[in-house]
Order: C-alpha cells, then sequence, then structure tokens
C-alpha cells in the first residue's frame, strides 16, 4: 500500500441491489467530502448484497431525486459486494439490519465484522435504524429516503472528519 493509499479513508455503503439507498449515500458522502476540501483523501463507494442489477445505473428514481437536491448520480453502475470489500474498505456502512446481518455473516473474522455499521445509528435524531427500500414506491418516497440518507451521513462524516484531516 502506497502512503497516498494509507492516507485515503474507505467507506462503502451497501444496500440490497445497488440502485437505489447505496448509490444515494456514496454520492451524498462524496459530496460531504469535496465540499470540506477531503475529496482526495476518502473514497466513498457502494454496492448491493445481491447480484440482480450489476452493471445497471441507478434506478432513473434515485438520479432525479438525487439531481433534485443538486448531486449526480449519473455515473453510478451496479455492482455486488464481494469479500474483497472488506479489505479495500475502513468502513462498511449497511442501509438496514438485513444488510447489516448478511455482512457480518459474510465476514471472515472479528475485524472485517467490526468494520460493519448501520448508517442510521450516526444520526442521534433518526426515528428509525433502517432506510426504508423506495424500490416499490413513488418519487416521494426516494426524496424522503434521500433526506434520511444525508442526514445520516452528515453525522458520520462529522464524526470520522477530525481524525481524516489528522491523518498523516
Amino acid at each position: 500500500m502506497s502512503a497516498r493509499d494509507a492516507q485515503t479513508f474507505r467507506v462503502v455503503f451497501v444496500c440490497s441491489g445497488n440502485i437505489c439507498r447505496s448509490p444515494m449515500a456514496a454520492e451524498v458522502f462524496r459530496e460531504l467530502a469535496e465540499s470540506a476540501g477531503l475529496g482526495d483523501r476518502i473514497v466513498s463507494t457502494s454496492a448491493g448484497t445481491g447480484d440482480w442489477h450489476v452493471g445497471e445505473r441507478a434506478d432513473h428514481r434515485t438520479i432525479e431525486a438525487l439531481h433534485r437536491r443538486g448531486y449526480d448520480g449519473a455515473r453510478h453502475r451496479a455492482r455486488q459486494f464481494t469479500a474483497a470489500d472488506f479489505a479495500d474498505n475502513d468502513l462498511v456502512v449497511a442501509l438496514d439490519h438485513t444488510h447489516e446481518r448478511i455482512l457480518r455473516g459474510w465476514a471472515h473474522d472479528e475485524s472485517e465484522a467490526g468494520k460493519v455499521s448501520l448508517l442510521m445509528t450516526f444520526d442521534p435524531a433518526a426515528k428509525t435504524t433502517d432506510v426504508p427500500d423506495p424500490y416499490y414506491a413513488g418519487p416521494a418516497m426516494f426524496d424522503e429516503v434521500l433526506g434520511m440518507i444525508e442526514g445520516a451521513s452528515r453525522a458520520l462524516f462529522r464524526q470520522l472528519e477530525p481524525a481524516i484531516r489528522s491523518a498523516v
């Protein structure tokens, strides 16, 4: 690992098919890093626990919800979480309890399992620990889910930012 790689914090957001919630979270977190001047120190990606949508763009309602809030989700392509993602990332963020359970089950040891967290647990104002899946709902639900993700991502970023800034 190069010195630059050691100074880069890597986070992967994980949902079911990697076309709704996790691409939203990855894009929001990437924008938070860019806005704070840490875009070169943080890599934010996403993946799904399932392989149903591998290679596809994000759901059009995801892209539209992101666009309405000033984000760009057009470059996203879905992929499935792999064992290598544990080694390649410092933090694995599940969007709901089902993803958390699956990811902890896939972990090979306590070190990998210890990287798994639920996104909403970072937001002290959150009323739930699960981000609901908007896939079978309308555009309004995508906006609501994006709002939840923004709040929790800001809280997560505030928690990580001091350590990332002080890393040499």
